[in-house]
């Protein structure tokens, strides 16, 4: 077996080299003068040599002490830093969050919040994970991420969802469109309009075929895109107009588009947090749960047509689960 000294005998052997005797390195280690030599003579015993040349004035390293001394502080050093680690673990100041999110909602709603959270929390590390709801869902889920956000409404029945925020719906028209100066429009407006529509994956295309059937409102030709920025820029480019939810808006401002308030009803979605009960909560995953919970006393606000989660205004309002189902 080779030679086994423990964390202990290495402190007290830094400590009789860095103070050059014992009853200095006793005080330092708040132990008795003869305890330490004792355990000094206890680590030579184990490594069979000795470590330190004892003269009546001082106490020198030998060679083999010096060699021995550092190699303990390298020891004590990692040792130190990894306590140091896992005490800041214990406090939700070090390790590691992620989060599976929407694109939309990973370009503007989950910034704001990372910045304020990274601000109290600046060594733990964030992994964010962006895909379609399904795929949010699905990582949430198998437990590969730790947290998710989402706008789905059917979910699985084991995991715990948390409305965080809501944002409202709007019709995104060309510059020059005739729908682009009024204060607000009506779904029934749509009709007959070009219409650009985000694929069958995205939540926002579930969302606005239940009301387009619920309103009866007819489209003129259907052009189809997967991401936010394609949408945008077909609709900029005059091929039809669009609806997109606010959270969505600040990722079309290249395209030369306006947003106009879809009005009769209201189109507004609801932000979860979603979250696996059965998976132990890190300090530090606590810790974001708290920011994204408590946002709005934070001051981080959210564009126009957002809100963190609090009472809406009165009137007609359309949720997704109470749009109808399409066809």
């Amino acid at each position: 077996m080779g030679i086994d000294v423990g964390i202990r005998h290495l402190r007290a052997v830094v400590a009789v080299a860095d103070e050059s005797g014992y009853s200095a390195a006793a005080a330092r280690l708040h132990t008795a003068q003869s305890s330490l030599s004792r355990t000094v003579q206890d680590v030579e015993r184990r490594i069979g040599v000795r470590l330190f040349e004892r003269t009546t004035r001082s106490v020198v390293p030998t060679r083999e002490g010096a060699e021995f001394c550092l190699l303990a502080r390298g020891v004590l050093a990692e040792h130190d830093r990894a306590l140091a680690h896992f005490e800041g673990f214990l406090r939700g100041e070090r390790g590691t969050v992620s989060v599976a999110v929407l694109p939309s909602l990973a370009a503007t709603l989950l910034p704001p919040v990372l910045a304020a959270y990274r601000a109290a929390r600046p060594d733990v590390a964030v992994e964010v994970r962006d895909g379609l709801a399904a795929e949010v869902t699905a990582l949430v889920l198998s437990g590969a991420v730790d947290l998710a956000l989402t706008v789905a409404d059917d979910l699985p029945a084991a995991l715990q969802a948390v409305t965080i925020a809501e944002d409202d719906y709007f019709l995104l028209v060309p510059a020059r469109h005739a729908l682009a100066t009024r204060p607000a429009v009506t779904w029934a407006d749509l009709g007959g309009e070009p219409f650009v529509a985000f694929d069958h994956a995205s939540s926002i295309r579930t969302f606005t075929d239940r009301v387009l059937v619920r309103e009866q409102v007819p489209l003129g030709p259907v052009t189809e895109a997967r991401n936010v920025g394609s949408v945008a820029g077909l609709v900029g480019a005059g091929l039809g107009v669009s609806v997109v939810p606010a959270l969505v808006l600040p990722m079309t401002g290249f395209a030369d588009v306006v947003a106009v308030p879809l009005r009769d009803p209201v189109g507004r979605r609801a932000v979860r947090l979603l979250r696996d009960p059965r998976r132990p909560v890190a300090p530090a995953v606590a810790g974001l749960v708290t920011m994204l919970a408590d946002a709005a006393t934070h001051g981080i606000r959210l564009p126009a047509g957002a809100r963190w989660t609090e009472p809406g205004p009165p009137g007609p309002r359309l949720s997704p689960s109470s749009a109808g189902a399409p066809g």
